[in-house]
């Protein structure tokens, strides 16, 4: 393991995650409602997706990432009307009145669905090939261990932060009463729903 560049994956994947977008909005409306696990299944989910797609980078799949972008459009469009479900159902869902008691499977649908999701995301490829190229990274044929270490600081990282927004949430969840929390719900729904209909709209463009 290379810790120089375990430590500059681990940078890389927190600035992936760190943005608000659908998953971001997605893990804290969960978090709210169902309990801090099932948030962070959703935020691992994003992870795991980066890890795929940053492997793919890292290790120079160039056949896989080019079937990736040369079927972009419908990648686009499956994430698109996911993200419409997804909001449908985040804006009509009425907040827990109690903590965390998710339902049984409800830490592994949320684990598939932000999986899903993130996956259906395919330009992110193109993130980590423009950072790995920058960083050098790219050219390293055959450094295996280069790779490696590369993706798992990515993954860390990544998982790092929601891990992080999951238990700030959570840890700030007796603070927010029934009706906030319902406000919250349908707020997160309808953006939700707005990234759905922008994800489709760029499908077609």
């Amino acid at each position: 393991m290379r810790l120089d560049l375990w430590w500059q994956g681990a940078l890389i994947g927190l600035a992936i995650a760190v943005p608000v977008g659908p998953i971001g909005l997605l893990t804290i409306q969960r978090t709210l409602n169902q309990g801090r696990a099932v948030g962070l299944a959703t935020g691992l989910g994003a992870a795991t997706a980066d890890l795929v797609y940053g492997s793919i980078a890292a290790f120079g799949m160039t056949l896989i990432s080019g079937f990736l972008m040369d079927n972009k459009i419908w990648f686009s469009l499956l994430g698109g009307l996911f993200l419409c479900y997804l909001g449908i159902r985040t804006f009509m869902t009425a907040p827990a009145t109690t903590a965390a008691t998710a339902q049984q499977g409800g830490v592994l649908r949320a684990y598939a669905s932000s999986l899903f999701l993130t996956l259906t995301n395919p330009p992110t490829i193109l993130f980590f090939l423009a950072i790995f190229a920058g960083l050098g990274l790219a050219s390293q044929k055959n450094d295996y261990q280069a790779a490696l270490s590369l993706i798992a600081g990515v993954f860390c990282g990544s998982a790092l932060w929601w891990l992080s927004l999951s238990s700030g949430v959570s840890l700030l969840r007796t603070r927010f009463n029934l009706r906030t929390m319902g406000m919250m719900s349908k707020l997160a729904g309808v953006t939700i729903v707005g990234f759905g209909l922008f994800a489709l709209w760029s499908s077609w463009q």
